[in-house]
Order: structure tokens, then C-alpha cells, then sequence
């Protein structure tokens, strides 16, 4: 099993014969990870973790421009209903469902995105930062209103060739959803919050991973992303979870299991 990581939560799953992708993104003006379209235009099967546009305003040009089904919940799909040429290669999917492509097995849980708090929405909206990527503000605003999560973020796990990952379209859990702890890896974002390892830690303590690998830790899309500086997790780790091995995946690189 491989996985390749292509900046923010954009991932590429290779298991079983099967190449899945996960929220593609292309980063804005001035993003860490500057990428195209074309790096995911020949992908054919596509899930979603949730609405918000850092994981599906480039979904529509991959349904024209190419031939993928898309997998994502309610919300999303009526968003691409409003955005895409066609929807006829969308299927909408909810907790409690599995899918299988081909060998590869995948269990649809409920999730939840991370609570975005007082004092980051205040350093966010600093003016200097603001100046830097004033460019890229008219989007961000129009994309913020019109990609909405609606509560429906999902964790995806995925079964195949005796592996089993997890994988989450933002660092929040449900306190309702049944999640079978100790994976071969979990994929975990890390950004969205100004008490990131506390967020973490309460991740780790209820899925206990043999493995982490880190996403949405890169400036995306200034100025309201971030690189995440990631040395706090780090202690965490060492000091309570030192079992679980960390990865921060470099850019088209894979990790192997």
C-alpha cells in the first residue's frame, strides 16, 4: 500500500491494483505546493471528506475535464449539482455505508470538522497578513459562503492487502461514532485551530494508531492557511504516545506501508 501526499488534504491511495484520490486541490497564489490540475486529471475514483472548498472547488473541472466518479456526502454533491456540467458520476454516500473498488474496502464514518477558535480567526484577520495575499481575498470570501460543510464531515477507512488506514477530512472526531482504534496508519490534517496538540491529543488517545501521517499542515491558501509549525506535536508524541511513529510527508513523495 502507498500513499502520496500533494499538498493540503489532497491524497492518492495505491492498494490492491487501485488508485484512489481523496479532496484534490490546487493550491492558490502563493501556496507552499504550487500544482496544476493535470496532476490529478487521470484519476478515476474520487472521495470527498467534506464541502468546504480547500476539498472540492476543483472537483467540477475534473468531472469535465476527465471521467472519475466522485463519492462525497449530501452537501458537496448538491454544491457540484450547482457547479458541474454533469453530476451523473456522482454518488452521494453517508456513515454507516461501505464501498468497494475493487479489492480495496471502504467503511463511511461520521466525523467532524475542528471548531475554528477565537484567537486564530483574530491572527487570520491581522491586517499585515491580510496585505501579503490581498489577491487572493475576493475568492476566499466567495468561496467560504458558497462551500458549505453542513456537519457532514466524513472519515474514511480504508481495508486492503492486510492494511487498514484511516483517514480524516479534518482533526475533530464524533463523539457518537464507533471507531475501531490501533490502524496501520492515520492520516491526520493539522491545521484549524490555535491549541493544535490538545486537538491531537484527543485524537491519538481514541484511535491509537501504529502510525500518523500528517496533511493540511502547508500554506494552501494564504492568508488564511498556514504553515503549521509541528515541533508541539512532536513533544506530545514523545512524551505520551512515543509508540506511534510520525510522518510529515513531503510533497509527491510516497509513504509506504
Amino acid at each position: 500500500m502507498k500513499i502520496t501526499w500533494y499538498g493540503t488534504n489532497s491524497l492518492v491511495v495505491e492498494a490492491a491494483g487501485e488508485r484512489i484520490l481523496f479532496d484534490p486541490f490546487v493550491q492558490l497564489r502563493g501556496g507552499e505546493h504550487p500544482n496544476s490540475l493535470d496532476e490529478f486529471l487521470g484519476e478515476k475514483t474520487v472521495f470527498i471528506t467534506h464541502g468546504h472548498f480547500d476539498h472540492l472547488f476543483f472537483v467540477p473541472d475534473l468531472l469535465s475535464e476527465g471521467d472519475p466518479t466522485v463519492f462525497c456526502s449530501r452537501t458537496p454533491a448538491e454544491t457540484l449539482e450547482e457547479m458541474a456540467e454533469s453530476t451523473d458520476q456522482v454518488a452521494v454516500i453517508a456513515p454507516g455505508m461501505t464501498i468497494r473498488i475493487g479489492n480495496v474496502k471502504i467503511h463511511v464514518l461520521q466525523g467532524r470538522h475542528i471548531v475554528f477558535d477565537k484567537r486564530l480567526i483574530l491572527e487570520t484577520l491581522n491586517p499585515c497578513r491580510l496585505l501579503r495575499s490581498a489577491l487572493n481575498l475576493p475568492f476566499l470570501v466567495w468561496a467560504n459562503r458558497k462551500f458549505q460543510e453542513n456537519g457532514e464531515t466524513l472519515v474514511y477507512e480504508l481495508e486492503a492487502e492486510g492494511k487498514r488506514i484511516q483517514i480524516l477530512g479534518s482533526l475533530n472526531l464524533d463523539d457518537q461514532e464507533n471507531y475501531e482504534p490501533g490502524a496501520d496508519l492515520l492520516v491526520m490534517p493539522y491545521q484549524g485551530s490555535t491549541f493544535l496538540e490538545k486537538e491531537a491529543d484527543r485524537v491519538l488517545a481514541r484511535l491509537r494508531p501504529e502510525r500518523v501521517m500528517l496533511s493540511h499542515f502547508d500554506n494552501a491558501f494564504p492568508p488564511i492557511s498556514q504553515n503549521v509549525d509541528t515541533r508541539g506535536l512532536g513533544i506530545l508524541l514523545r512524551e505520551k504516545y512515543p509508540m506511534i511513529r510520525c510522518v510529515k510527508p513531503e510533497y509527491g513523495k510516497p509513504v509506504h506501508l
